[in-house]
């Protein structure tokens, strides 16, 4: 997957067209639907960020959201700022070729869609994808969502030629406000994955697999029902150090998400970054800035030794998101 081109203007054509119409972004999940779209189903599929030659240096990009409880509006809040999110990456040159994929996290052992994952784009069939995911709204109600089977499916059911061919790891975003269970449970990923596991496997473990290729950071936004909580604020510390991170608004999640690609890849600094963000008349500069703090100056590690890739050209400059 990964082939287009994004355009502002056809999503513009499309949002303009539901406000006309008065059909719902959401509209597969608004119309009353319960089961997993089968463009999102995970059973069985693998999900792959390519090189092309429209695309020669692809950047494999994951943003993977809690949709129960208090966190059912980040999909929609998502929905409304792509254009931005996408503005940032290509226009600002934060990322060569970025493919983003889009799913959604539920609780495995009570929610009737636990787990939905999209395809990695280039074009405005992301749009498509977030359109498709299913907003349960449910949980469990005991402070606990099954992210550890999405890590489970981000570490062995996904292929990025920046990592195979680069040795570059591709970005994963976790955006909740709960704790992950403490295993991967083996009946969970034969029932909604499709694989035979011999046993359960430990949380850390995976978490260990799937930072290994992805560059994880967990995301917990104000508004939510545990934001704030320092024992749930703690575990994702616990796991991902500096990388898990607060947001003081969540309007500002494809800001964050945005300049911290940017920073991963060397193309740009924080000040740089923010600065970039106020010419282009964004409001989250000191969200972003105080949830970007530990991460300043910092770029991630090359995790082997081949070449990195050549660095986008410069737009600096350009203010148009």
């Amino acid at each position: 997957m990964g082939s287009g081109m994004w355009s502002t203007d056809v999503y513009d054509a499309a949002d303009r067209y539901r406000r006309t119409t008065g059909k719902s972004a959401f509209s597969y999940s608004d119309s009353g639907a319960r089961t997993v779209h089968p463009a999102l189903d995970p059973r069985g599929a693998m999900r792959e960020s390519r090189d092309s030659t429209e695309h020669p240096q692809s950047t494999a990009i994951s943003v993977l959201f809690d949709v129960t409880g208090s966190m059912g509006h980040v999909p929609r809040t998502l929905q409304t700022k792509l254009p931005q999110l996408l503005g940032l990456l290509l226009r600002q040159g934060y990322a060569r070729d970025p493919q983003i994929m889009f799913g959604a996290i539920g609780d495995a052992t009570c929610d009737r869609v636990p787990l939905q994952i999209g395809q990695f784009e280039s074009d405005n069939r992301m749009d498509d994808d977030l359109g498709r995911i299913v907003l349960e709204g449910g949980g469990g109600g005991q402070m606990t969502e099954s992210y550890e089977l999405a890590m489970y499916y981000m570490a062995r059911h996904t292929v990025a030629d920046c990592w195979e061919k680069r040795g570059r790891r591709g970005y994963l975003f976790v955006i909740g406000d709960e704790l992950a269970y403490p295993r991967v449970d083996r009946r969970q990923v034969s029932r909604l994955i499709g694989d035979d596991l011999g046993e359960d496997v430990p949380l850390r473990q995976i978490v260990d697999e799937v930072t290994r290729r992805w560059d994880t950071y967990y995301l917990l936004p104000a508004g939510s029902h545990y934001a704030g909580n320092a024992k749930v604020l703690d575990f994702w510390r616990d796991l991902l150090g500096q990388n898990a991170v607060v947001l003081d608004d969540l309007d500002a999640v494809c800001e964050t998400i945005a300049l911290t690609v940017g920073l991963g890849e060397q193309a740009v600094d924080l000040d740089q970054g923010l600065a970039d963000l106020k010419r282009a008349g964004s409001t989250a500069t000191g969200t972003v800035s105080k949830a970007l703090a530990r991460l300043r100056g910092g770029t991630r590690d090359q995790v082997c030794a081949l070449p990195a890739p050549s660095a986008p050209p410069s737009t600096r400059g350009v203010t148009r998101l």
